[in-house]
């Protein structure tokens, strides 16, 4: 059978017998394959956002009733993080993200037929279960690059999961408006369906890492706390970054609704076009750790973060067409800095323990999804009492914090 550096290029001929062990050499081919598999399977629980209204003319739902869908959604991503991520050591990888993708397919074409709101609810709630096959194809890249490359495999991977983080709610939208709701679950399966084949035919075979029965591995996540501070450090700094940028994106669109602006949802939306300008810097972040290391990038992100929100509490003296050019600026700026600090955080965790990297995976991403909750629940609030100048002093502060995180004097 022939492996990825006999292939010529031709990854999809034949799968690996074993993964990882003597790379040199990833082909593009199949970097950007996990990319694209990243960014499609993640962009899953972020399709409903811009359509709530749709579905709830469709379905003749209450606002409150069809606002549990993306609600669901996300919690179904938590839980999967935390519950499932982690078989990926004891488990081959591969097989656990063909699996997770025929089960995505299968709930969103449920999404897509659901005759009732119960039935929509539940395809949500394992939508979101599933699209964690997201958080197994990236230690499936950071397993198969090479050492001295891994910085820039996982950073051209991240950048596939967060493009389809900026871009889905783009799409959509208009796919929604155009043709319906239904259509979009429609098309979003097709596409896992898609490119589930496409891993079938390219990905090698995992072989576990540990033989952990499943109760001692979800406890090992806390023993892995315990026992390496770069991890605690990593998930720390992450989660404090976080809590800024989700208060930016979970308040912005109503924001720009209210005076001085009354822009609608299209505008919020091309504000995530100026977000996903940043995150195409990932690959440059991953190069720069491998060269540099990815302590001095973490520090160089959470400075940009730092300085974008900083610049943005100069809005108020500005006229509004010059406010939405420094929005415009910034979200770039601190897009680009986040994540730079997640693409280092996470060449930090795939080297502390190579058999126990999904479940590494898993505690740096839960501490960043707490930090994520965080800030939409603590924007919204600072939103309504304090104005959008609030919120950008929440970001600041909380950037401010990660990047004191990163500059603590570490003991050895």
């Amino acid at each position: 059978m022939k492996s990825i550096h006999e292939s010529n290029g031709n990854f999809a001929a034949a799968p690996l017998e074993e993964a990882g062990a003597c790379a040199v050499h990833l082909p593009t081919p199949l970097v950007l394959l996990l990319a694209s598999g990243a960014g499609l399977a993640v962009a899953s629980i972020y399709y409903s956002q811009p359509m709530l209204g749709e579905l709830a003319a469709g379905m003749g739902a209450s606002t409150s009733t069809v606002g549990l869908v993306p609600t669901l959604t996300q919690l179904g991503y938590a839980l999967g993080i935390l519950l499932l991520a982690p078989l990926g050591d004891r488990y081959d990888r591969r097989r656990i993200i063909l699996l997770k993708a025929a089960a995505l397919v299968a709930a969103l074409l449920a999404a897509a037929a659901a005759p009732s709101m119960a039935v929509l609810l539940a395809a949500s709630l394992v939508i979101g279960l599933v699209a964690t096959l997201a958080q197994d194809i990236v230690p499936a890249a950071a397993t198969l690059a090479p050492d001295a490359h891994r910085g820039k495999v996982v950073g051209t991977v991240m950048t596939g999961l967060l493009l389809g983080i900026l871009l889905s709610r783009v799409v959509s939208g208009f796919v929604a408006e155009q043709f319906g709701w239904r259509t979009m679950f429609a098309l979003a399966a097709a596409s896992i369906a898609a490119i589930g084949v496409a891993l079938w035919r390219a990905l090698p075979r995992f072989h576990p890492t540990t033989q952990l029965p499943y109760g001692a591995l979800l406890g090992s996540l806390w023993q892995l706390w315990m026992r390496h501070a770069p991890l605690r450090r990593a998930a720390l700094a992450q989660g404090l970054l976080s809590v800024g940028f989700s208060a930016f994106w979970s308040t912005l669109a109503v924001m720009l609704h209210d005076a001085p602006f009354h822009l609608g949802s299209a505008a919020a939306g091309a504000f995530g076009l100026a977000g996903a300008a940043g995150a195409l810097a990932a690959p440059v972040a991953g190069r720069l750790s491998d060269r540099h290391g990815p302590e001095r990038v973490t520090r160089l992100g959470a400075g940009l973060v730092v300085a974008a929100f900083a610049a943005m509490a100069l809005g108020p003296l500005l006229t509004p067409h010059a406010q939405l050019l420094l929005l415009a600026v910034g979200a770039i700026g601190f897009d680009l800095g986040a994540q730079a600090m997640l693409v280092a955080h996470q060449t930090i965790v795939y080297g502390i323990d190579p058999a126990a990297r999904s479940r590494l995976n898993a505690v740096l991403f839960v501490g960043m999804f707490i930090g994520m909750a965080s800030g939409a629940a603590l924007g919204s609030l600072l939103l309504a009492h304090g104005g959008w100048i609030a919120v950008v002093l929440l970001a600041t502060t909380s950037a401010l914090a990660a990047l004191a995180v990163r500059l603590w004097p570490q003991r050895r």
